[in-house]
């Protein structure tokens, strides 16, 4: 797939993905005893991190839709900050402490998605300084 196929669809999945993120965060965070109950093992820092950058993946994806000079690097900052909160997570883990196994599932793809983002936009950009077309 060419990377011009790419940036036409790369936004729409970033505010995709931060829309379910908020979703999904704010049901478990204020969706009442039920959603609580489905995530008895919750590390509440993963869950309030996922909550409000959800937020930031919607404004990075608006962002890449009207080809902002900045969003690649906050989609950068959002693989940074998605990957630390990874490692701490991990030290939780290794602590002993309790989780839900999907997080890690969870913050994988996250972790991936925004890696790979971030690498496609920093290229575009690249590209459109030179004043050639991303490949």
């Amino acid at each position: 797939m060419k990377s011009a196929r790419i940036l036409e669809w790369l936004p729409i999945a970033a505010i995709a993905f931060g829309a379910f993120t908020v979703f999904s965060g704010g049901r478990a965070l204020f969706g009442g005893m039920e959603a609580r109950a489905e995530l008895a093992n919750v590390v509440p820092f993963v869950l309030w991190f996922n909550f409000i950058v959800g937020f930031v993946y919607v404004l990075a994806g608006v962002a890449l839709l009207r080809t902002k000079r900045w969003a690649a690097s906050v989609a950068l900052l959002l693989a940074l900050a998605t990957v630390l909160v990874f490692l701490a997570f991990a030290v939780h883990i290794v602590a002993g402490g309790a989780f839900e196994a999907r997080t890690v599932g969870a913050l994988s793809i996250q972790s991936l998605f925004w890696i790979a983002v971030a690498l496609v936009a920093l290229r575009a950009m690249k590209a459109t300084a030179a004043g050639s077309s991303p490949r």
